[in-house]
């Protein structure tokens, strides 16, 4: 199969340490531009640097987003018009009107997209799906307990400082637990945005789960943890430290290559953002 075209949009942090070396590795897809509003950090990435968004366009046959999620809402709908296949970070968009436009953009325009839900491309975290079907689950909990937000890291940008663990590690684990115990249909939220927040998910099966969320703790922090009980037995999510990004490229390039298809589309993303943006009315009610 011919190595996919793919451009890059956005030249931070993330885009150097994960996204530009995946795309550029191959051999399934080739780096083959990048626009950033700063023009010297894209050159760092290693492939031709556009000054406008529009010629990165006319150079490639996908579209990958590394930008805040209101700035990818915005754009992506631009690249789906032009017919770019996409490949989307989570969440979809810093709002659900913002992601409803850009899944509306998918839809209307019949382009391909991909969320990079890194999780849920890793072996380990498809044989725990696996088991979760075999043993008639009812219920689980997960786990996401970080200081990434007060360490002065990479993750603690503009966007993440204002609206927490909810919307940056949110679609992880609430996909994850959606995949196990059926598509969420109610969400009930507690704590606040910045410190602590606790979800109660009732799932379209009958399952109910619960979900705490943190990326403001300190001291010896326990990985992340995803656990799913059933009538037949028990699943758990093990902790492992493999990187699915070249599994990423390979099954993004597939989805060029068939013109759409994956699980983890737009729509997909659509559906997460509406579960947490219930969850936000919530913590934001008095």
């Amino acid at each position: 199969m011919e190595p996919v075209a793919v451009g890059l949009i956005g030249a931070g942090p993330w885009a150097e340490m994960a996204h530009a070396p995946m795309l550029a590795k191959g051999p399934h897809t080739r780096l083959a531009g990048v626009w950033a509003r700063r023009p010297e950090a894209a050159a760092r990435l290693g492939a031709p640097v556009h000054e406008r968004i529009e010629e990165l366009f006319d150079a490639v046959e996908a579209v990958a987003f590394c930008v805040p999620p209101a700035v990818q809402a915005e754009l992506a709908v631009q690249a789906a018009k032009a017919g770019k296949a996409l490949l989307l970070e989570k969440p979809l968009a810093a709002d659900l009107d913002g992601a409803r436009r850009l899944a509306d953009a998918v839809a209307e325009t019949g382009v391909a997209s991909q969320m990079l839900l890194t999780l849920r491309y890793a072996p380990q975290t498809k044989d725990f799906l696996a088991r979760c079907a075999q043993i008639e689950a009812f219920g689980g909990h997960a786990a996401n307990i970080s200081g990434a937000l007060t360490s002065g890291g990479p993750f603690a940008t503009p966007w993440r400082l204002e609206r927490g663990a909810l919307l940056d590690v949110g679609p992880h684990v609430i996909d994850l637990l959606d995949a196990a115990l059926g598509r969420v249909v109610g969400v009930r939220a507690h704590g606040h945005p910045l410190r602590w927040v606790g979800l109660l998910l009732e799932h379209e099966s009958g399952a109910v789960s619960e979900v705490s969320l943190s990326m403001a703790a300190a001291g010896d922090l326990p990985p992340q943890r995803v656990e799913v009980y059933g009538r037949l037995g028990s699943a758990r999510l093990p902790h492992f430290d493999d990187d699915p990004l070249s599994v990423v490229a390979e099954e993004f390039a597939m989805t060029v290559r068939r013109g759409g298809g994956h699980p983890l589309d737009a729509a997909r993303g659509l559906h997460l953002q509406e579960v947490i943006a219930e969850a936000e009315a919530q913590l934001n009610t008095p």
